[in-house]
């Protein structure tokens, strides 16, 4: 489960970006500040424009929803990945993912079609967007793996990075045996207050 203070408070925190998922099996974990791009649905001029904007480092977080056509494709990836980009987050398709795979960039989406899109709806970048259900703002930290993705908004960063590391180290320090004698108690107690009996 993430940890405290990451987006959204709505939702629950387990499900951030619901549906937007890694593209390729182990994928490594990554994790940057966000440059974000808006692209109206069947239109990629504006993330093709991040790639060369972004800083080393940052994940491209994409808001489009766009099911028809896609935002990317192998030689964006590669140049992205050239540059310095972390990872595409994306609320759309990619395309070319078998060269996507080979040459490692990790990317988030919600899946594969072949047919790219057009190139010519200007929008501004870094502004705020909404990726997978989650408002991203330009600098919110994005962590990524194959588990989910994860959104820390920028002025909580330290805060929540504090409580992940207390966590670890506490986890690191309790043995299986401690853990399993404490989540049985657990359960077992759930169980007789709600009246199961066995």
């Amino acid at each position: 489960m993430p940890p405290p203070g990451t987006r959204p408070s709505a939702r629950p925190p387990d499900r951030p970006t619901e549906g937007i998922r890694n593209m390729w099996s182990s994928m490594p974990r990554v994790a940057g500040p966000a440059f974000t791009v808006h692209c109206p649905p069947g239109d990629n001029l504006m993330l093709h424009a991040a790639v060369h904007r972004a800083a080393p480092g940052s994940v491209i977080v994409v808001a489009s929803g766009d099911l028809d056509y896609a935002l990317a494709g192998g030689n964006v990836c590669a140049v992205a990945q050239r540059r310095g980009v972390a990872a595409f987050v994306a609320d759309g398709l990619i395309r070319d993912l078998a060269e996507v795979r080979a040459m490692g960039f990790p990317v988030f989406a919600r899946g594969v079609i072949p047919f790219p899109g057009s190139k010519k709806a200007v929008r501004p970048l870094n502004v705020d967007v909404r990726c997978g259900g989650v408002d991203v703002s330009v600098g919110d930290v994005v962590v990524a793996d194959e588990e989910g993705i994860v959104v820390v908004p920028r002025d909580r960063q330290e805060e929540v990075l504090g409580a992940a590391r207390a966590k670890l180290a506490k986890e690191a320090e309790e043995s299986l045996d401690a853990w399993e004698e404490a989540h049985r108690t657990r359960i077992d107690t759930l169980l007789r207050d709600g009246g199961f009996d066995g």
